[in-house]
């Protein structure tokens, strides 16, 4: 059972470098807009929806626009806004890359406690707190194996949400 959102600052940059190295590996690219929705979802203290990391990335823009900006009114740009399509578009491309889980329930992402490996996790969500807990473990993962092999169901993707109240809520 793993805490989804309790990351430090040195383990979201070991995070980081290693979603870049792996992405580096295989050949995909890992764009900055892709590793700031990355680092976003990483540093939330609980599941971040789509609009948010939006709001959260045009934030990111508008600071980097002030600290590049000139006193000369003339050299100042408006920052570039965020197009909803190009996050949802990294956030497809980080959940391919088995970096982040859809929460299908709320409609918002979270980090994978184990990114890259191939596993079936289910989720606890705190209806109270926002808490996501992840876990995988035997039963689960027998579960897809069953359907796989006994009913010949080929999964192409799976989500368990379990929602209630945590132990620090109840």
């Amino acid at each position: 059972m793993h805490d989804v959102q309790q990351s430090t600052a040195e383990d979201v940059a070991q995070r980081l470098a290693s979603a870049k190295e792996d992405c580096r590996k295989r050949g995909v690219r890992f764009t900055l807009l892709r590793q700031q929705i990355y680092q976003l979802v990483l540093t939330a203290n609980q599941p971040v929806g789509a609009y948010d990391l939006i709001t959260q990335l045009q934030q990111i823009r508008l600071l980097d626009n002030a600290a590049d900006s000139t006193d000369d009114s003339s050299g100042k740009q408006t920052p570039k806004n965020v197009a909803p399509p190009t996050v949802y578009r990294s956030l497809e491309f980080l959940l391919s890359e088995g970096l982040i889980h859809q929460l299908t329930s709320i409609n918002a992402y979270v980090p994978c406690c184990h990114p890259r490996a191939q596993h079936t996790a289910a989720f606890l969500i705190c209806e109270q707190c926002q808490r996501v807990q992840e876990c995988s473990s035997l039963p689960i993962q027998e579960m897809m194996i069953f359907a796989e092999q006994d009913v010949g169901f080929k999964v192409a993707r799976s989500v368990i949400e379990l929602s209630g109240h945590c132990q620090d809520c109840q």
